[in-house]
């Protein structure tokens, strides 16, 4: 099978010209369709297997232009079937831009809110979380996860109680950068959690080991997040064909190929690329499709991509 010799950038500029003459790709332009999506084990609820993190990206303060792209940014991610949007009062504006530009979007029935408490005193905790909520704008979030498991056995409590009284729908704990990880294992084991937040991609694969086993053992939702290893990824592909194998699984560029590889694992929910891009937010919206690959060539994938 012939390999395509189109990189993210070069793709990216061909289909915003096809777009406009021919409707280009089916990211190309923004078209409600239904993402592909998994269950949250613990109630079965259906969550867009593409979510959208905001790390770096949404902390652009009051930068009336920047403002303006990132309500385009979200209208393309509402558009395509989105579902979580993922943040933290550690990356900066971004709740607060969350909070301005959620308003100008027409449709955000889809919208799965995820933020995370974030500070290293347990009392602080609920003024902490007050305070996101009035960011954001929304009456309850639907996920409230502790972050990089600071504080966690006292937040933990917090947000049972928030879960029990009807304030919050679940709890989660995050971590990254594969750090901690035998202290979320006694976590996961431990606390009645809902929702697990990791770094998981086609090179950080630690996860598969112990933790994506358990996760299925326990009947925990697993958010992966650093998708792209912070563009990392990205970079190591650039310029790199695709292999054949791209087109078996509808990909037509190496995001959306490491997008299938993340997501295709049977016990990953959910993963949250962020970017700064509309059209970088359609490519990534559109590998929320089948076909997803199998175990044989998700194994063919990971060995291709660690010989780039």
């Amino acid at each position: 099978m012939a390999k395509s010799r189109l990189n993210r950038r070069h793709f990216l500029q061909l289909a915003a010209g096809s777009a406009a003459v021919l409707g280009g790709p089916p990211w190309a332009t923004a078209v409600k369709r239904a993402p592909l999506t998994k269950p949250i084990p613990s109630t079965g609820e259906q969550l867009p297997v593409i979510g959208m993190g905001t790390w770096i990206t949404f902390n652009v303060g009051n930068d009336p232009k920047a403002l303006a792209v990132r309500t385009e940014i979200l209208r393309a991610f509402f558009a395509a079937g989105g579902g979580m949007i993922d943040s933290s009062p550690m990356y900066g504006s971004a709740e607060a831009v969350l909070g301005r530009v959620l308003p100008r979007l027409e449709d955000t029935q889809g919208l799965f809110s995820a933020t995370k408490v974030w500070t290293g005193s347990g009392a602080a905790g609920p003024i902490e979380i007050a305070e996101s909520r009035r960011l954001w704008g929304v009456e309850r979030f639907d996920l409230l996860q502790v972050h990089n498991l600071l504080a966690w056995q006292a937040h933990l409590e917090t947000l049972k109680e928030m879960q029990a009284e009807g304030r919050l729908r679940y709890i989660g704990v995050t971590t990254s950068h594969g750090r901690r990880h035998d202290e979320l294992e006694r976590i996961m084991r431990d606390e009645p959690i809902g929702f697990v937040q990791l770094t998981y991609n086609i090179v950080d694969r630690e996860a598969e080991q112990r933790l994506l086993p358990l996760a299925q053992e326990r009947g925990i939702a697993v958010i992966a997040n650093r998708p792209f290893q912070r563009k990392q990824l990205i970079y190591r592909a650039e310029g790199q064909p695709l292999p054949g194998w791209a087109a078996e699984i509808d990909c037509q560029s190496w995001a959306q190929a490491l997008l299938k590889f993340i997501v295709s694992h049977p016990v990953i929910t959910c993963a949250i690329p962020a970017t700064s891009q509309v059209a970088h937010m359609r490519e990534n919206m559109a590998a929320a499709a089948e076909p997803l690959p199998d175990e044989a060539l998700r194994r063919r994938m990971a060995q291709d991509f660690a010989a780039l």
